[in-house]
């Protein structure tokens, strides 16, 4: 059984009160469970415990402030729900190597012209598209979920044509995945997305013929929308050859992509196919042009 839009209704949640004191009670709460089988439930779609996401995501806001600000340690410490000064360093430096102003004298030095490292290549990812001359692929070292940094695919186009999309994906191997149910998952940031966003799965065989595939079309991410976890589910055919996965970007706004996994799931849990109901009607509409 899958709750994603009762784990997406507590992330966001949380992304609301990062800076409040948040108890299991209230978040399993707003996701309309009890804290026992909501804790078991976060833990098995996230893939972490409940206190350690809203620690890393403390921790990934303050080291944003760090770099971006000149706000005292102190006060951004409290401001993160953190006892003190001392408390917060330890768990800084565990995570990203360096106590926070070391951090933030180091890594805002190495940073010329802004946080953003524009028109560059990701390692192992390919960036494309219907018009990737009309997006711009990026690292970005300000905004992420945790850790450092994430992926960023942001329109620079005035105009699209309808479905023009760009993406940043990966290609590999099916063969230790035949016969399995496999789940590409992933946290996503949106700013201003005018057409639609979502991370997508394809399965292909030999001969590059689509297999299978969900790409968010009949859930789109759209407008401005904070960090949220999303998942694709496909079964791997037998004839399956190559495994898809990425980020697409249709129309106009930016998105982040940061933490993805992949990995196989057990059959309990539900596929995400593409269907044509999802996105199209059931019966042809306006056939008299009055409308």
């Amino acid at each position: 059984m899958v709750h994603s839009k009762e784990i997406q209704a507590a992330l966001n949640y949380i992304e609301m009160n990062l800076c409040e004191e948040l108890s299991l009670d209230e978040i399993a709460d707003a996701a309309g469970f009890s804290k026992f089988y909501f804790h078991r439930i976060f833990q098995s779609e996230v893939g972490i415990s409940v206190y350690d996401y809203i620690r890393k995501r403390r921790l990934a806001s303050a080291a944003s402030l760090l770099l971006a600000t000149d706000i005292p340690i102190l006060d951004i410490a409290l401001t993160f729900r953190f006892e003190s000064q001392e408390a917060f360093t330890r768990a800084f430096k565990s995570v990203y190597q360096l106590p926070p102003g070391r951090y933030r004298m180091t890594v805002r030095n190495l940073i010329i012209g802004g946080n953003n490292m524009d028109n560059i290549t990701i390692k192992d990812w390919i960036i494309t598209g219907t018009a990737p001359e009309k997006y711009q692929v990026s690292i970005d070292n300000k905004i992420y979920n945790t850790g450092t940094r994430s992926a960023s695919i942001r329109s620079v186009a005035d105009e699209f044509e309808v479905n023009e999309f760009g993406t940043i994906m990966q290609q590999f191997s099916a063969k230790n995945f035949i016969g399995k149910r496999v789940r590409f998952s992933g946290f996503v940031k949106t700013l201003e997305v005018s057409g639609w966003c979502g991370l997508w799965m394809r399965i292909d065989n030999a001969l590059g013929t689509v297999l299978k595939l969900d790409n968010m079309q009949g859930r789109p991410i759209v407008g401005t929308r904070e960090w949220n976890h999303y998942s694709c589910v496909l079964d791997v055919p037998e004839n399956g050859a190559i495994v898809n996965i990425g980020i697409l970007l249709c129309g106009k706004g930016q998105a982040w992509l940061d933490n993805t996994s992949f990995q196989k799931v057990d059959y309990s849990i539900p596929t995400t196919d593409f269907t044509p109901s999802q996105v199209f009607p059931e019966y042809p509409e306006n056939l008299s042009f009055e409308e």
